[in-house]
Parts: C-alpha cells; sequence; structure tokens
C-alpha cells in the first residue's frame, strides 16, 4: 500500500479514526493488525518472513536477559544476528553473490552449477532488520528491558507509518509509546496532517515529476553528453530528497496524528558547508544506526589516526552496501567514505587556504562557497546510486561537460520547467524555518504565511501532483 494512493488515504482515515473511537486497552490490537493489513497490500506470503524475524528477536531478547552468563548472552546475541541477517542475505544479497562468484569462476576455469534464486525481495526488509537488530543489541547492552508482550514488540517491528522506509526506530524511543494513553489533540494533530501534506507535495509533485527528465537520461545516458547529464544528475539528487524526505514526513506525521513521536529523519540536508555536516542532516535514523552499531564498536576515533580513517571508510562502505547488491551503490558509499576522510586529512591545509585567502572575514561567503562544493561532491555520488550499471555511471561522468549546448540540451529534453519553482518553494519554507525542527515548521510563523503555505501546497497537489502511485525509491531497500 503506497503512502501516495487512495487506497492508503481511505486506509489512514480508518485506521485513524477507529484508534481514538477504541478504548485504550485495544489500540495495540488494532494497529497491529492494521500494520499486518497495511504490509500484505504488497505481498501477503512475506508476512511470514517478518514473522520468523519478530519471533526469534523477541526470545532472543528475553533469554539475553535472563542468561547471567556473559558467554551466553553474547552467543544469543549472535544466534540473533546470524539469523536476521541470513534473511536478509538470502533474499537480497544471494543472487549479487552468486553472480560474481559465477564471474570469478569464469576466469579462473571453473565449473559453477549453483543457480540463481527466483524471489522477490521483500519490501521494506532491510530497515526493519535493523531495527530488529537494535532491539537485541539494546537489550545485549543493557539499555533496554527485554519486552514480554509478545503483541508489542511485534507492533514495535511492524508499526505501519514507518514499517517499509523508517525512521529506523530504537526501542528506547519508540517501545515505551505503546503504553502511553493517547488522548486526541487538535493542536498535534492538525501539525501532523500539515507534516504529512507537505511529504505529499514532495513526493507527487517534485519527485514524481522530476523522475520523468532523470528516467530519460539514465536509462538511456549514451544518448547525452554535457548539460542533459549534469541536469539530470541534479535533478536526482532533489528527486531522491523529496521522495525519501517526503516519504519520511508523511510517516513521523501520520503517527504524530495518533500520538507517537517518532525520530527525525532529515534536517535541510543540501544545506550542509561539509560532508561531514551533510551525513548529520541525511537519513538520520540510518547514520546513527551505523554510528552506534558499526562504527563506535569497530574503535571509532578512540584508535590511531590511520584505524580511523579506516573505520570511516568500512562504515560508509557497508552503508553503501545496505544500500543494495549492485557494484554502484557500493562505489557511492566508497565515495562518501573518501570525501569524509579526504577532508579530515586535508583540514589543516584547507584553513591554511582560507586564511590566506581571508576567506574567514566573510563568513556567509566561506559558508555558500562550501554548500557550493559539498553539493557538487553529493551529486557527484549520486551518479553512482542511481545509474543502472557502472559503466553507465563512468560514462555520465566522463560526459558531463562535453558539448556544452545548454539551449539545444533543454529542447530535446521532457522537463517539466515549473519544477523549479516547487523546489525553490520547500527551499524557502526551510529557509524560513531553518532555526526548528521539521515537525514544528507551520507552527512558529503567522496566520497569513501559514495558510499561504498550505494554499501553494494544496494547489501545487491538485495542479501539478503525479497520480501514477510511483514507488518510493527507498522501497527497493
Amino acid at each position: 500500500m503506497l503512502f501516495n494512493s487512495l487506497q492508503f488515504v481511505i486506509f489512514f482515515v480508518v485506521v485513524t479514526t477507529l484508534y481514538f473511537a477504541l478504548p485504550y486497552a485495544y489500540r495495540w490490537s488494532l494497529l497491529l493488525s492494521m500494520s499486518c493489513v497495511f504490509y500484505m497490500a504488497f505481498i501477503p506470503k512475506y508476512i511470514l518472513i517478518l514473522l520468523l524475524t519478530i519471533v526469534v528477536d523477541y526470545a532472543a531478547g528475553i533469554f539475553i536477559e535472563n542468561t547471567p552468563d556473559q558467554r551466553k548472552k553474547k552467543a544469543w546475541l549472535v544466534v540473533s544476528l546470524i539469523s536476521t541477517v541470513s534473511i536478509l542475505f538470502v533474499f537480497k544479497y544471494f543472487n549479487f553473490f552468486r553472480e560474481n562468484v559465477v564471474q570469478v569462476a569464469r576466469l579462473l576455469h571453473w565449473n559453477y552449477s549453483i543457480e540463481s534464486l527466483q524471489i522477490i525481495l521483500p519490501i521494506g526488509l532491510s530497515f526493519h532488520t535493523f531495527q530488529s537488530m537494535s532491539y537485541v543489541i539494546e537489550v545485549y547492552r543493557g539499555n533496554q528491558k527485554a519486552e514480554r508482550h509478545f503483541g508489542i514488540y511485534s507492533l514495535y517491528v511492524m508499526f505501519y507509518p514507518q514499517l517499509v522506509a523508517g525512521p529506523i526506530e530504537r526501542p528506547q524511543n519508540l517501545l515505551h509509546q505503546f503504553y502511553e494513553h493517547h488522548d486526541f489533540d487538535y493542536v498535534r494533530v492538525t501539525g501532523g496532517l500539515k507534516l504529512m501534506a507537505l511529504g505529499f507535495f514532495k513526493k507527487v509533485v517534485i519527485a514524481d515529476n522530476l523522475a520523468g527528465v532523470v528516467d530519460q537520461v539514465y536509462n538511456h545516458p549514451r544518448d547525452y553528453t554535457g548539460f542533459p547529464l549534469i541536469l539530470a544528475t541534479v535533478s536526482f539528487a532533489y528527486q531522491i530528497y523529496c521522495d525519501f524526505s517526503g516519504y519520511s514526513d508523511i510517516a513521523i506525521g501520520s503517527a504524530q496524528v495518533m500520538g507517537f513521536k517518532l525520530m527525525d529523519n532529515f534536517n535541510r540536508p543540501y544545506a550542509a558547508s561539509s560532508i561531514a555536516e551533510f551525513w548529520k542532516r541525511w537519513h538520520m535514523s540510518l547514520t546513527t544506526w551505523f554510528r552506534d552499531y558499526v562504527y563506535i564498536p569497530l574503535g571509532g576515533n578512540r584508535v590511531a589516526q590511520p584505524r580511523w580513517y579506516g573505520n570511516l571508510f568500512a562504515t560508509f562502505l557497508l552503508s553503501g552496501f545496505w544500500h543494495g547488491a549492485n557494484w554502484t551503490y557500493v562505489i557511492w558509499g566508497a565515495l562518501n567514505g573518501m570525501y569524509l576522510v579526504v577532508s579530515l586529512m586535508t583540514e589543516a591545509v584547507r584553513a591554511r587556504v582560507v586564511s590566506l585567502l581571508a576567506l574567514d572575514s566573510y563568513p556567509r561567503i566561506h559558508r555558500f562557497m562550501r554548500t557550493v562544493i559539498t553539493f557538487s561532491l553529493i551529486s557527484f555520488a549520486w551518479i553512482f546510486f542511481r545509474a543502472n550499471t557502472v559503466q553507465d555511471a563512468v560514462y555520465i561522468a566522463r560526459h558531463m561537460f562535453d558539448d556544452f549546448g545548454v539551449k539545444a540540451a533543454m529542447t530535446r529534453l521532457d522537463f517539466p520547467k515549473e519544477m523549479y519553482a516547487c523546489i525553490l518553494f520547500v527551499e524557502l519554507i526551510y529557509f524560513a524555518h531553518r532555526n526548528i525542527g521539521t515537525r514544528d515548521l507551520f507552527a512558529a510563523k503567522a496566520p497569513l504565511f501559514r495558510w499561504s503555505l498550505y494554499y501553494v501546497m494544496i494547489m501545487g497537489i491538485l495542479v501539478f501532483g503525479s497520480y501514477a502511485e510511483q514507488k518510493f525509491i527507498y522501497f527497493q531497500f
């Protein structure tokens, strides 16, 4: 069930109405059953995979908490992690590894006969896998009590607003909220609805319209050189941002309507003036997951400098691999890891250059320059994220500045020019609220300003919205 569908709108209204109509004691069962319905709207039988993960990690959490022996605790943790990761490997990575082994076998003239698996990746598998893993790890670390209520734990994994694409929650933030009594609150409910409206605007007005020019170029990159490649790459940067942050806004907003507070997932990432700052603003639930469960356990920055750089690079490499079973994603992760490592290695040199050029005397100009450079580097990395193959990505990177004819290129592209205004509109909203969080975007301004924004968003959705019910990009992960 896609958020950008009439089916979801009806589902949301019915579920929310029933949620506030039912006594507190029955609300968790309503949410769990409706979350099952929501997930089964995609591929019904795959709910059994989700059930298997839930049963294993629920039991592991209790066994870990009840076991005094540290080695046995760790054994239960390992069993849980291996079983969860194994499911992810079979459905997401098996065919990728098989294809690469086949290539190596051919080079060595070996006979390799294992067939590929004819299976479809369960939607959102990487997201609820990581959420389950965070629960077991936090119980093992003693930061979270094992949940005894099987239904509540199942709801923690399956809560429909963030089931298929996050935010990837932590048990300390979400589990206790299922025991709380949430009454209807007009301010909270309308705030959630406004956030959902912004999410729909980003998705159906901006992301889905930008998809046209991005797909046109990236599906046939060798038909283009120069400006079309640049335009499609920048368009994809905004497409993926509006697509994914739009999903997050709808997820956070729909949960807020019912009284649940999910963690923020985006914070004006393209306003970042460094690669490190960008990753503190982009997909924050995943970034902090890798920080807490990969980067810090590897030693973080509490080790010798070469190993510190290695820890950073390895974390980003793994993050790229998490996104998809394709070398394009691995290279994308490696590029971002390299950006961060190089920025750390050259920090002193760059500081001297800034001082020599007296750029520190003009902080706004300096920050603007850094923001443009950061956006350019991130957009270049997006080439590998979006390209269908490594060969396509290399072609785009090599020919972006060939035959740079803007006017001739624009006549060849089916580009909705009103998207410029829509992108600018979203950027202006965030600029006007740059010092507050996403969920408070509409609360701090005068009524005339707020209602003007509502009008523009509603009219934008009605006039420019794409109603083809295109899937969210991150559903494939």
